[in-house]
């Protein structure tokens, strides 16, 4: 199966950090590519007031379900 790299900007925030603000940034066929992307995106307003470690490649599996949904989901 194939792999890509998917490059996440992510945060907590709120009093005792009971949120998080995740942003889906892009999709790289390397992992190289995905690392250059951080370089440049790291310079922007918004994202340069945050550490580097906010930034995470994934590397999901093209064509396999994610794990941990396969009974579905229970709604509030």
């Amino acid at each position: 199966m194939s792999k890509v790299y998917l490059l996440q900007h992510y945060y907590d925030y709120g009093k005792e950090s009971e949120h998080e603000e995740v942003k889906e940034l892009g999709v790289y066929s390397t992992r190289e590519l995905a690392e250059e992307a951080i370089d440049r995106y790291a310079t922007l307003p918004g994202f340069r007031d945050f550490p580097l470690d906010c930034f995470f490649i994934a590397e999901p599996t093209l064509d396999k379900d994610a794990a941990g949904w396969e009974e579905g989901f229970v709604s509030c």
